[in-house]
């Protein structure tokens, strides 16, 4: 075929900013304008099924397109109660029974496969590439292998300088000048490996997929690495979407935390019944190593210990607790640990209007899956959070869809820790509430990271895949001089209005409460707030956002406002503008850093004003600093 046969095929978004142009000739090609400007220049897309490349000398059998405009209610609200879904879609079929289906939104674009064949099909390779039109910068993840948590430091980079060798997870961010930004990922992955991303020529990147797994070693409870791959990326169902490959192009930064991209291009909702579940915050031990004091009792992995985090969260209507590691015999889910009467701790936490949630390791949770959800559910266990999966192969992430459906059907959230990024499962089984996947607030028990400015990449770009279990809410802060890594009794990067604020920056609706009870206790005032700081909400609002440098986000629930602002390491004024309120006068409370937080970073100041939509507000955080606030209308008498 040549070059002056080819089929070319444009598809625009709806505010026509976004262009998407996909040519048919010898292979497959699509590029990307944005404001008549080239983001991505042809770039290849190709499949192996049962040993044929689907997008080698393609033949296009007919083109259908498609405009959809609605509204999706998640039944688990994360920034928006009501989300508006409207894109415009192109698919491509072509002989041999598959297709290419391209969707476009104002945000951004995505594309996938899809196959109608009648048996089971093997898929031994997909290309999917991203040929940028100039040698921009990236936020990289670099990943040493494909064993892994996930939690990686984004390194700053150009595109040219990414070595052949290396690789990242997803989601990642390309910066393209100007204040713009591309963001990559993926959204529906099912029964298929995870995508991760290489160099591609000297200014693009390619996917790279985990083979399937056909043989692991258990080293220990929970490290089970794979020792031997297949030739192949998966075994699956000849008739069958692929998951998205995902394109944001963004004009400023705000619009990364605002985009709900990933969560319109899930499968919807697949559960009958979800009033049951309910997001909320939760108590952790773990962060804290159960290191509580003042009482009458040896604190530790033991029934008193945990009466007392759950007094601690009745007192504070925070509606659960976690029992994390040491509850359970570590080779034996099915054995309760020595002084550890988890019937009871259920039975005393339902008098305290107090659910439990039970960590667990994903190898554990399976040598025993239906015996272990089957006692959780009869005991009346509220959630599961299961770790160290540490793989996206074909094998895991089946094993993840396989933990959303069973524990649904006994009414159990799950939180994913030790995860790969969501790519819209929260969507379809809402009972998965929060996922890992992020070097969050416990990797400064032994690292000195996350520190603010990596506390100010991951809303850009792994909280735009979807929930993130960061666990914040250190009440020992450590400026950048004083800083210390102390396991039994660790501390945060930055300060305390940091710890508070991300509490409405981050996005989790199972968001820990990581701290000690004993430190919170002697810390009413920051408790003031943190009782009352939702974990889902209505609407959201970005008022200032750079990546690595600051953001100030506003969220709505009910007729409250929250609102959170972050620095780096830079101390920093923002100017907020009060505009998105209605018209009317407001009562605001502010948690802002302290005059000495530069020097003693648990410092803070408590105070309280009226403001209004005409009102403009100069905030000032310390070096690490943030800003928290609750807004409340005030009755006119």
């Amino acid at each position: 075929m040549s070059i002056l046969s080819a089929e070319t095929y444009t598809i625009k978004s709806p505010n026509e900013k976004l262009s998407v142009t996909v040519e048919i000739n010898d292979d497959i090609t699509y590029s990307i304008t944005f404001n008549g400007e080239t983001i991505l220049g042809p770039s290849e897309i190709d499949m192996i099924v049962d040993a044929k490349n689907l997008g080698k000398d393609p033949k296009v059998q007919k083109v259908s397109r498609n405009t959809v405009l609605n509204t999706i209610n998640p039944a688990v609200p994360r920034k928006y109660k009501d989300i508006i879904n409207h894109y415009y879609e192109l698919t491509i079929y072509f002989r041999g029974n598959y297709s290419l289906l391209f969707r476009v939104y104002d945000e951004g674009m995505a594309y996938r496969w899809e196959t109608k064949m009648n048996k089971s099909i093997k898929v031994s390779g997909e290309l999917t590439s991203f040929v940028f039109n100039d040698d921009h910068k990236i936020w990289f993840p670099e990943e040493e292998s494909m064993f892994s948590h996930q939690e990686r430091e984004y390194k700053y980079l150009s595109l040219s300088g990414i070595d052949e060798n290396m690789f990242c997870s997803t989601a990642i961010l390309v910066d393209l000048g100007k204040g713009r930004k591309a963001f990559i990922s993926e959204a529906e992955l099912v029964d298929y490996p995870g995508m991760y991303l290489q160099k591609y020529g000297d200014t693009g990147l390619q996917g790279k997929f985990p083979h399937y797994p056909l043989k692991t070693e258990q080293l220990n409870d929970r490290d089970i690495p794979v020792v031997e791959y297949a030739d192949y990326l998966a075994v699956t169902s000849g008739t069958r979407s692929f998951p998205w490959r995902v394109v944001m192009i963004t004009e400023n930064d705000a619009q990364l935390i605002e985009s709900e991209i990933i969560y319109k291009l899930s499968d919807p909702l697949k559960l009958d019944d979800v009033s049951w579940i309910k997001p909320g915050k939760v108590a952790w031990d773990w962060w804290n190593a159960n290191n509580i004091y003042g009482v009458d009792f040896r604190a530790g992995i033991n029934t008193e210990t945990y009466k007392y985090y759950i007094d601690f969260a009745s007192e504070y209507g925070i509606p659960y607790i976690i029992l994390d590691e040491g509850w359970y015999d570590l080779d034996n889910i099915m054995s309760v640990a020595e002084g550890m009467d988890v019937e009871e701790l259920i039975k005393y936490g339902k008098e305290k209007q107090v659910g439990i949630i039970l960590w667990m390791t994903w190898k554990a949770l399976d040598d025993q899956l239906e015996k272990a959800l089957n006692q959780f559910e009869k005991w009346g266990v509220k959630g599961i959070k299961v770790d160290f999966m540490q793989r996206d192969d074909q094998w895991m992430v089946n094993y993840y869809y396989k933990i959303a459906r069973e524990a649904a059907k006994r009414k159990l959230l799950v939180d994913f820790h030790g995860s790969y990024k969501p790519t819209g499962m929260h969507r379809a089984y809402p009972n998965v509430i929060s996922f890992e996947g992020v070097k969050g607030l416990e990797n400064n028990k032994w690292s000195m990271l996350p520190s603010p400015e990596h506390n100010l990449i991951i809303p850009f770009i792994r909280m735009v895949t979807g929930p993130m279990d960061y666990t914040p809410g250190a009440m020992i802060n450590g400026t950048r001089e004083n800083f210390r890594i102390v396991f039994d009794q660790p501390m945060s990067m930055g300060t305390r209005c940091h710890q508070l604020a991300l509490y409405v920056v981050y996005e989790s609706p199972l968001q820990m409460v990581a701290d000690n009870p004993s430190n919170y206790y002697r810390e009413p005032g920051c408790m003031e707030f943190l009782k009352e700081v939702p974990t889902t909400w209505d609407f959201t609002k970005v008022l200032h956002a750079k990546i690595a440098e600051y953001v100030a986000i506003a969220r709505k629930q009910g007729d409250r406002w929250f609102m959170g602002a972050l620095t780096n390491w830079d101390a920093r004024s923002l100017e907020i503008n009060f505009d998105f309120l209605e018209p009317g006068e407001y009562e605001i409370e502010i948690w802002k850093d302290g005059i000495n937080a530069d020097r003693f970073g648990s410092d803070f100041r408590y105070i309280k004003q009226t403001v209004n939509p005409d009102t403009v507000m100069t905030i000032d955080m310390a070096p690490g600093g943030g800003w928290a606030a609750v807004v409340n209308k005030v009755e006119s008498l």
